[in-house]
C-alpha cells in the first residue's frame, strides 16, 4: 500500500478547503470536502485550539484516515483563560497574564496525559505547571513555580489521585 501522510496544524473545528490542506489535498484526487468535513467533526472538542492533524492517504484507493494530535499545552491553558498570548518577556518578566485553578491544571493534565512522555499524571501536571510559567499564568493566585514545589512535596496528592 502506497499512502501518502500530510501534516498540518488546524483550529479545532473550523478546517477548510484552503491553505494548508486544500493545496496538500487537490493533487491527490480525494474528496476534500468530506476530508475536511471528517477533521472539523474530529476536532470540534478542540474549538479556539490549534491542532496537530495528520492525513493518510492510500494513493491506489483514495481511502483516507485522520489522526488528531494532542492540542499543545499552552494552547490548552490559553483557552482556558480565554487569552491569546503569554507573557512578552519570558520566564523572568514578572507580569501575569492570568490565574489557573489548580483544579483545571489537574484537568489539563489529564487531558494530555498518555499522549506525552511523562510516566505519571504528576508529572504531566508538573509540564503543565511548567508551562504556566513561561506563559505568565499563575495557579492559585501564586507563582506555579511554588505550586509544582508543593505538588512534588505532595501537598496536593488527593487532588491529583496519588
Amino acid at each position: 500500500m502506497s499512502e501518502t501522510i500530510i501534516p498540518a496544524i488546524v483550529e479545532g473545528g473550523k478546517a477548510s478547503a484552503g491553505p494548508p490542506l486544500g493545496p496538500a489535498l487537490g493533487p491527490m484526487g480525494v474528496n476534500i470536502a468530506a476530508i475536511i468535513a471528517d477533521i472539523n467533526k474530529q476536532t470540534a472538542a478542540f474549538s479556539g485550539v490549534k491542532v496537530p492533524i495528520k492525513v493518510f492517504i492510500d494513493k491506489a484507493t483514495k481511502a483516507y484516515r485522520i489522526e488528531v494530535g494532542s492540542p499543545p499545552t499552552g494552547e490548552l491553558i490559553k483557552k482556558e483563560l480565554g487569552i491569546e498570548k503569554g507573557r512578552k518577556g519570558g520566564a523572568e518578566d514578572p507580569k501575569v497574564v492570568g490565574d489557573l485553578s489548580l483544579e483545571k491544571a489537574v484537568q489539563i493534565a489529564k487531558a494530555k496525559s498518555g499522549k506525552n512522555l511523562s510516566k505519571n499524571l504528576k508529572a504531566t501536571l508538573n509540564e503543565v505547571l511548567g508551562t504556566c510559567v513561561s506563559l505568565g499564568v499563575s495557579v492559585n493566585g501564586q507563582d506555579a513555580r511554588k505550586v509544582r514545589e508543593e505538588v512534588q512535596a505532595g501537598k496536593h496528592d488527593s487532588l491529583i489521585g496519588g
